[in-house]
């Protein structure tokens, strides 16, 4: 079939075309799968006509409608799985970190959350047959934590060259909250011209935090993380890559028995997140890996080791 550009939506014409594009919504997917109010914003028309636009873009191409277990099993076929370096963490994450979900790593500082980043960023490089992802990666630091350093010492732990691995892995370090939102945008134009299998958010949640203090601010803080985790569900889906974030915990003084902490961002992260991994430290460099949430895998833990080459059981 001959492939349908945005100007062929019914109702688009090419000023409505232009401003989509400048937006980032340059193929019918990435309109059929967007809201009409986020639409009608970036194209700066009715939320009606956004609808309908949104509509004729779902039916072109083919989203939107009911499909039977099986059509859906099919298509699962398409996901990949990334190895954390560690058998054991990915035998409790059912073979690994999937692409296409949301992956949520929290925990107290030291608990190995950008350990784990790094040694993800470093394995999407690897070939598949190695559990690897073949692609490259997108990094958004949003707490000045990435060190190339660490990742040469991790890239060596596989017998990898370290320059042609960091040669993959693009960083950006967004300085609040507005600027991490805006490197998704930035991220779907890089991942026109790369293949993109992973992206990560290092920490999800410190902007925020920091932004927007009290009661007061905490309905916008929430609408704004929802829109930004929405827009990361949305890069996985397009591109088939993995989306791990990590996020920071507070402390629960209220809490007697039992682990008090718990982590920032309430009920909006909790429902989308696909995935919900603990981490804990407990002696020497050994670390513990709780799975709290998942759509089709049982809660357990993992124990693995955070080395000078990485992550191993």
């Amino acid at each position: 079939m001959e492939e349908k550009s945005v100007e062929d939506i019914p109702g688009v014409g090419p000023a409505i075309a232009e401003k989509l594009r400048d937006a980032g919504f340059d193929t019918l997917m990435s309109i059929a799968v967007t809201s009409p109010m986020e639409l009608a914003e970036v194209a700066e028309i009715g939320e009606a006509t956004a609808a309908k636009i949104i509509n004729a873009a779902r039916k072109m191409v083919d989203v939107g409608s009911f499909e039977t277990g099986d059509v859906i099993l099919e298509k699962r076929k398409d996901v990949m799985k990334l190895t954390t370096g560690s058998k054991r963490l990915d035998e409790l994450l059912g073979g690994g970190v999937e692409t296409k979900a949301i992956i949520e790593f929290f925990g107290e500082f030291g608990s190995g959350k950008t350990q784990l980043t790094h040694q993800l960023a470093v394995n999407a490089t690897l070939p598949t047959d190695m559990g690897g992802l073949e692609g490259e990666v997108i990094y958004i630091d949003t707490e000045n934590t990435f060190r190339p350093e660490r990742i040469i010492q991790m890239a060596e732990g596989w017998d990898l060259d370290p320059i042609e691995v960091l040669k993959k892995i693009h960083v950006a370090r967004a300085f609040n909250s507005h600027h991490q939102m805006l490197l998704v945008d930035k991220a779907n134009e890089l991942a026109k011209e790369k293949t993109i299998r992973l992206m990560i958010v290092d920490s999800l949640t410190a902007h925020f935090r920091a932004e927007y203090v009290g009661r007061g601010a905490l309905a916008e803080r929430q609408q704004k993380l929802n829109r930004h985790l929405h827009d990361l569900h949305r890069f996985g889906d397009l591109y088939n890559a993995a989306v791990v974030v990590t996020n920071q915990v507070q402390s629960r003084p209220d809490v007697l028995f039992g682990d008090p902490t718990k982590p920032i961002g309430g009920h909006i992260i909790g429902h989308t997140a696909t995935f919900r991994i603990y981490l804990r430290k407990s002696k020497g460099n050994r670390r513990i890996a709780r799975l709290i949430d998942s759509p089709n895998l049982p809660e357990g833990e993992a124990i693995f080791s955070i080395s000078e080459v990485g992550i191993r059981d």
